[in-house]
């Protein structure tokens, strides 16, 4: 067993592809907040790409985690010299183990938020980048707007020195690089949220121009967000993970990241300061991200919440048993066909069939493991930004949205906290309380759930979309997720 870290890189096993660059060459050249098992198997293999290729060895990546939770990232990647393994999964049962070099350093901002400000604010740090949920931008799903009234907010806005939040670290390290006369750095977003590069805009801009006015209007136009699209299905490592790296390979890996093949990153070309070639890794740099971004937010996540509550009630707890299971395929591709597709403009170079059917076979990945519960937790953040514009824009247009309606039904009857076995669901959600609350009382009342403002709007208030709300309610209630399914399946012919 080979324990990873810089001097055992030459004595692991054979099949366990390893940076051929020197490391300590690299110089940092990006700070990424939120490193987490998305980041790792994408951004960060990405620059590891690049600098196998021989570029970008002044882009390494310092890694920050503002979160308590990250102090045992810290250790971990402190402890392997910043290495870790990542695992690709093929459907066919082979691995491919490779070690991902790109990282350099990582910081824990709660022990020290001064070193991660002076680290953003040296002038080789050129891209702040970031992953930290859709939750992470502190926007009212509703009105879109900054929560300037966010506790943690607060105290930043008032010690702006000593900040805690991303916004107040960011901002505090631009305040400085514009006192100091240098440029700023390009803020990338690489979250799943719709025109992410323009809501971290909004969102940061908001957060300075409360701090400062003209600091704020500094950074709305003199920053660069660049939008992005980004793509990588990655579980959560598990203990089992960790124990077949070890098995298999011989590699005692701490936290490596397993993931599946499939990877694409769409990346708009706009930055202040310079970037990688990330072209010759593999990269779309294009000048329009948002139908790419529409067409995998609408199908790919969209369709992740399509599966995994009908899923969990059913019984199952992993996509791939889901999507090997005929009758949840045909509701998929429904929605995708008849729902998703048709709220998309073209999508340059994207046969729409094709991709449709591509995510069934990830999706059905059964090497991936990918659970249920990792795919419903959250769904406060997701829904209202993911399926809820699909619901909006079918009914403007006159379309059917019996799928889109069935799948919000579907969260509301997973919230209840129970599956159809009687076995208790974990609801994992920011609006936990208030959900159980809604689902509950939905019993007495159907429309309850949906008539949430926050995550909805007016949608209640539309007739077609709570009279196929309720339908699909009934049945789940009544009838159960499979019954459901049968009747939206069946009735594809009659539309």
């Amino acid at each position: 067993m080979t324990t990873l870290d810089t001097i055992t890189l030459s004595r692991l096993h054979p099949e366990v592809a390893r940076p051929a660059y020197d490391r300590q060459r690299l110089s940092a050249g990006i700070v990424h907040i939120g490193v987490g098992g998305f980041h790792r198997a994408h951004q960060a293999m990405y620059l590891d790409r690049l600098m196998n290729l021989g570029e970008a060895h002044d882009w390494g990546i310092v890694g920050v985690g503002v979160m308590p939770g990250d102090k045992r990232m810290q250790q971990v990647l402190e402890a392997q010299n910043h290495l870790y393994t990542l695992v690709v999964k093929h459907p066919d049962g082979r691995h491919e183990p490779r070690v991902i070099g790109s990282m350099i350093d990582y910081l824990f901002a709660p022990d020290d938020p001064e070193t991660v400000i002076e680290r953003m604010a040296d002038p080789a740090i050129r891209i702040v980048s970031l992953t930290v949920t859709e939750g992470g931008y502190n926007f009212h799903p509703v009105s879109g707007e900054f929560d300037l009234d966010n506790p943690q907010v607060r105290d930043d806005l008032a010690h702006p020195a000593q900040p805690t939040t991303a916004f107040g670290l960011v901002v505090e390290a631009l305040a400085r690089r514009r006192s100091r006369g240098l440029a700023p750095f390009t803020i990338m977003s690489c979250d799943n949220i719709q025109s992410n590069g323009e809501i971290a805009r909004r969102m940061f801009s908001a957060y300075a121009r409360a701090r400062d006015a003209e600091l704020g209007e500094w950074v709305a136009t003199e920053v660069a967000f660049p939008h992005s699209m980004v793509d990588r299905i990655t579980p959560v490592t598990a203990q089992a993970d960790i124990d077949e790296l070890a098995s298999r390979f011989a590699v005692a890996d701490a936290w490596p990241v397993v993931c599946e093949p499939f990877t694409q990153w769409v990346l708009e070309d706009r930055f202040v300061a310079g970037r990688p070639p990330f072209e010759s890794a593999g990269v779309q740099v294009v000048e329009d991200v948002e139908p790419f971004e529409l067409m995998k937010l609408r199908l790919l996540n969209a369709s992740h919440q399509a599966l995994c509550y009908f899923g969990y009630l059913a019984g199952y707890r992993y996509a791939h048993e889901v999507c090997q299971d005929p009758l949840f395929v045909d509701f998929l591709l429904d929605y995708m066909r008849l729902e998703g597709s048709p709220t998309l403009a073209p999508v340059p170079g994207v046969d729409l069939e094709a991709y449709r059917l591509t995510l069934i076979e990830r999706f059905a990945n059964p090497q991936i493991k990918d659970t249920l519960a990792r795919l419903c937790a959250e769904s406060s953040d997701r829904i209202p930004k993911w399926l809820v514009p699909v619901i909006r824009e079918r009914l403007a247009a006159g379309g059917g949205i019996r799928r889109s309606a069935a799948v919000v039904a579907s969260w509301a009857r997973y919230v209840e906290g129970h599956d159809e076995a009687g076995e208790p669901i974990v609801v994992v959600d920011r609006l936990k309380e208030v959900l159980m609350s809604l689902a509950a009382e939905s019993r007495q009342r159907p429309t309850a759930f949906i008539e949430n403002r926050e995550l909805f709007g007016d949608l209640a208030d539309d007739e077609r979309f709570r009279l196929a709300y309720l339908e699909a309610l009934a049945l789940l209630h009544e009838c159960g997720a499979r019954a459901t399914l049968e009747v939206l399946v069946q009735a594809r012919g009659r539309e």
